[in-house]
């Protein structure tokens, strides 16, 4: 490999154990894809159709592996292009390093195309992206850029994405003499002091009632689920867990609630309200997750571990690394608590629980109903398998009904709650597990980013998209039809065809159009089969409510 920057930047991304750069060429970041090329093999250079959907790949590849996701872009529209997805990993506190290209520093101010160094009353990119970032550094010389790497990985690491922007004659400057890219060790925090008012705070809770935890999606990311099944088991707590966090723990597990907020449970405000205290893991309760339980938050005591503190007032220990703070809090319960002996012998397991769903009115249009429709996918879906849920009422539906498989992950941006999110990141998420993915999204959802299935078949990886299309983005539809009074809708499509235009459009892609509950169960099977992509659209109809608690409280608006 060359010794040029770009190529020390591709040894690094090597080093922090990344094995796919995800981005969109162009001329001022295609030598950093000639490396890509020259490192021969050991980084593979993936084209996404779109640079949101490359940042959002690079952030399913970063959720799913607890490591870094990297994206590369070119200068001016490219650049712009990453906004949006560099918000939902910065919200989401999600680790990005994002490489973008930009001018030739001799041509900064001076007319040069796709300017954006903030001379001459050009677009300053640094300031731009210092919005959405942990850390922005513009690479002046190849001679800083060690230490701007370094920074920006540090950046990354605490939770967040970092930008370098990299002019072009700097990415082709030699540094032949410059020592390789090590990273330093990952710095776990560990908050002592917070974890001993936790733990008295737990020690008080259990002598006087019941206690209540909710789990976050950073119990995933830190690989934490043992040491949260084992310290519900020590507090004998209820458990309930944040709607981005449904795979945290199992939903036959003792003492399961639910999901909280606002596609959530009435078991878990139930357990709340009857708590003596109410623990949060890995989540900073924002209104999607808290919606209900403000209540009962407010009338007992809160405690938190996590990485940063939750909205709510809270004794709180800062934690980057769950899966060793929770362990040593269960082993501390562990020891104090009169547990009953455990036999060996293997025992029937628990049913499910029987969670009380939401109560939504009647659906009369046409096509399947959301709650029928989930609960084929999930009693389809294989052990291992990672879901993406988009945004809008197909979301709702998702995390309120789906009941996932074993050993799988669940993701949805709630973060910036991005429409076509699923996209991208169920393909990133493909590359860095080899196994099957699935994409659960609305056509809204579809028409912004759905043509990164172009990728999926690309790269034959295995990934099943399943849109529900109810021809309109139908959470706004709903809005329309509480809070104004069903006058109007700008918000109906035209209707179409998906399942036979993809079909169309990409020969020799699997695609169905089911219509009857029989036909998508038999779609289904076929896709878990398909060792490569696959596609299937579901008529639904735009009127029905979702299963969305501040929808459901609202009486309709008449004209």
């Amino acid at each position: 490999m060359s010794a040029t920057a770009v190529g020390y930047l591709v040894r690094a991304v090597a080093a922090l154990g990344v094995r796919h750069v995800f981005g969109v060429d162009g001329a001022n970041i295609e030598d950093l894809y000639d490396a890509i090329f020259e490192s021969s093999g050991e980084v593979t250079g993936v084209v996404a159709k779109h640079e949101f959907s490359a940042a959002t790949m690079a952030d399913g590849y970063a959720r799913v592996t607890a490591g870094l996701g990297v994206v590369a872009a070119t200068s001016g529209g490219g650049a712009m292009n990453l906004v949006a997805g560099l918000a939902e990993s910065f919200t989401s506190r999600v680790p990005v390093l994002a490489l973008v290209g930009q001018p030739p520093t001799d041509q900064e101010g001076a007319g040069a195309f796709q300017d954006s160094s903030g001379k001459a009353g050009t677009i300053d990119a640094a300031q731009l992206f210092d919005q959405v970032s942990r850390y922005c550094g513009r690479v002046e010389s190849a001679r800083t850029l060690p230490a701007h790497l370094a920074r920006a990985v540090e950046a990354a690491r605490s939770g967040g994405p970092a930008v370098l922007l990299l002019p072009k004659d700097v990415q082709r400057a030699s540094m032949e003499s410059v020592p390789a890219f090590r990273p330093d060790p990952l710095v776990r925090i560990r908050d002592e002091a917070g974890l001993a008012r936790v733990r008295d705070a737990l020690r008080t809770a259990r002598d006087t009632g019941k206690i209540t935890v909710i789990a976050g999606d950073q119990v995933a990311r830190d690989d934490a689920r043992d040491g949260l099944r084992r310290l519900v088991a020590a507090l004998d707590a209820a458990v309930g867990v944040a709607p981005d966090a449904k795979d945290v723990y199992p939903w036959d597990g003792p003492g399961f609630c639910g999901v909280a907020g606002t596609m959530g449970h009435p078991e878990l405000l139930d357990a709340a309200r009857g708590s003596a205290l109410c623990l949060l893991v890995g989540t900073r309760m924002p209104v999607t997750a808290r919606a209900g339980l403000e209540s009962a938050l407010s009338g007992t005591v809160v405690a938190a571990v996590g990485a940063e503190r939750p909205y709510p007032d809270a004794v709180h220990a800062t934690s980057t690394n769950l899966g060793a703070d929770l362990a040593e809090l269960a082993a501390d319960f562990e020891s104090s608590a009169s547990l009953p002996e455990v036999s060996p012998l293997p025992v029937t397991p628990p049913a499910e629980p029987s969670l009380t769903t939401l109560s939504v009115p009647e659906a009369t249009g046409p096509g399947l109903r959301y709650r029928e429709i989930v609960e084929i996918i999930g009693a389809a879906l294989e052990p291992g398998t990672d879901v993406f849920a988009d945004a809008g009422n197909t979301g709702a539906a998702v995390v309120h009904h789906l009941r996932l498989p074993r050993a799988g992950r669940f993701v949805v941006a709630l973060g910036m709650g991005g429409m076509g999110y699923a996209f991208g990141a169920a393909i990133g998420c493909a590359f860095a597990r080899a196994r099957r993915a699935v994409v659960i999204a609305g056509d809204g959802a579809f028409f912004m980013h759905g043509t990164e299935i172009h990728t999926a078949i690309q790269y034959r990886l295995p990934v099943t998209f399943v849109v529900f299309n109810n021809n309109a983005h139908a959470m706004c539809v709903t809005r329309e039809q509480l809070y104004y009074g069903d006058r109007y809708s700008f918000n109906r499509f035209q209707p179409s065809a998906l399942g036979e235009g993809v079909a169309a459009m990409f020969p020799g892609l699997p695609a169905y159009s089911p219509r009857t509950i029989e036909e998508l169960e038999d779609a289904l099977r076929a896709c878990v089969k398909t060792t490569g992509p696959s596609f299937i659209s579901i008529d639904c109809d735009p009127d029905e409510i979702p299963p969305f608690s501040p929808f459901l409280s609202v009486p309709r608006r008449h004209s």
